[in-house]
């Protein structure tokens, strides 16, 4: 499907963010291994989370599910049973590397598959530490799906330094962790973000600039009963849009507001959006508030290489904004972008050259040379079934003077279905 995408005066509505992605996967699969019932209000119904479910259900976890609200009846640590069919994780890296960690530390003889673009993904990254635990875990030429999960002799606990900043390999050990007897240390640095301690309330404790997180079979597993926070990487893509239009007034109802995840807020508000934060509340175990976004006259920054990991999925639609800024923009230490989805940082320089934006593509990241009176042209861009490649182009497409194309635009349902009607919504 190609959405035409028209140049709009302004942008004005409330809008309610659809449910965080990151939490939905993990209070399924949490909820699947506790042994207790769970009751997940406002699940996430993009693709991705209903992949978790899908494969939950082949594992023999009782599901059921009522519009957004998802009852999970937990079979304990041990009760997976063997799936008669492979795992499809579809296009979800957090699938395929979060319940890989349970499924290889419980021993299920399983395998597990992805679509295209997921089986291009590597997953040696979670292979090499679970094979040091014990886990009987394999991958095509050693890296890629399909991944083959086998019975184990027993988990070992080991101390583990994260190589890079990332919550999936970090999840993906701890949640072997939950199947040793002896402790499972994740020695973390650049903190990534936190649900998985945060709902499984995991032990951890400060470490220099960052934390150990400790995880065992002597953890008891919570039942997941809350309502699942809007998503703030879908909320990011309002953030630019209402803060480069003049007129904009644009209001997101209970936003997720995790610390680890909002590093995108931080960003805009140092290149002077206008954001506030509005009615602070939790829902569970994390921290909720309604945010409001104005127009704001955006100046040029140095991205601080230390917030990358906590807005790595926000990056795409930030470079947008950098495109309207004052000044020239650098991005560094985004090497991360290129084993998404798509290399994002290849696909971002091809839109955004293909609205005529003045930007230099860099190994690890961008240079990008703002103006404030910056008119994309309108045009042709591609997706690569990547869905924030969609909803960046499309915020870019809305400045434009002209009506612009957006390539596969139904890949937005990944993880938002609504973006294309709540963009209509808010459209003048």
């Amino acid at each position: 499907m190609t959405e035409n995408v028209e140049p709009v005066k302004t942008l004005k509505g409330k809008l309610v963010p659809p449910p965080d992605k990151s939490i939905s996967h993990r209070s399924a699969l949490f909820a699947a291994i506790s042994n207790e019932k769970s009751v997940i209000k406002n699940y996430s119904q993009a693709a991705d989370p209903q992949s978790t479910l899908a494969c939950l259900k082949q594992l023999g976890v009782e599901i059921h599910q009522q519009g957004t609200e998802v009852t999970i009846y937990g079979v304990d640590r041990d009760g997976l049973l063997k799936p008669e069919a492979p795992l499809d994780c579809g296009n979800s890296g957090t699938t395929m590397r979060l319940l890989a960690g349970i499924a290889a530390g419980a021993g299920v003889d399983c395998s597990m598959i992805g679509d295209a673009s997921l089986s291009a993904r590597t997953m040696k990254r979670i292979i090499a530490p679970l094979t040091e635990m014990g886990c009987n875990i394999s991958g095509r030429d050693g890296a890629f799906a399909p991944l083959k999960i086998g019975p184990h002799r027993g988990i070992r606990g080991m101390r583990y330094p994260l190589p890079i900043a990332s919550a999936q390999l970090k999840s993906a050990v701890l949640l072997t962790g939950l199947f040793g007897e002896e402790p499972t240390e994740i020695v973390e640095i650049v903190l990534s973000r936190d649900h998985t301690e945060r709902l499984l309330e995991l032990k951890s404790e400060p470490f220099g600039t960052g934390k150990i997180i400790r995880s065992s079979r002597g953890d008891l597993l919570p039942a997941q009963n809350y309502t699942v926070p809007g998503d703030f990487s879908a909320a990011a893509f309002w953030l630019v849009a209402g803060s480069i239009h003049d007129g904009a007034e644009i209001e997101l109802e209970g936003t997720g507001l995790n610390p680890s995840r909002i590093a995108a807020l931080e960003v805009l508000n140092q290149m002077g959006a206008n954001i506030a934060v509005e009615n602070p509340r939790s829902e569970g175990k994390e921290p909720v508030a309604d945010l409001k976004i104005k127009p704001a006259d955006l100046k040029a920054i140095d991205l601080d290489p230390s917030l990358v990991p906590n807005c790595i999925d926000e990056l795409p639609v930030l470079m947008v904004a950098m495109c309207f800024a004052d000044g020239t923009s650098t991005i560094t230490g985004a090497e991360e972008l290129r084993h998404k989805e798509t290399d994002r940082l290849s696909a971002m320089a091809e839109i955004l050259n293909r609205a005529g934006a003045s930007i230099e593509e860099k190994d690890d990241g961008m240079l990008i040379h703002g103006n404030p009176a910056f008119t994309p042209k309108p045009a042709t861009f591609p997706t690569w079934h990547d869905h924030r490649m969609a909803m960046a182009a499309a915020v870019l497409a809305t400045r434009s003077d002209g009506t612009s194309q957006i390539e596969d635009a139904e890949c937005t349902a990944i993880s938002y279905p609504e973006f294309w009607t709540h963009l209509n919504q808010i459209s003048r």
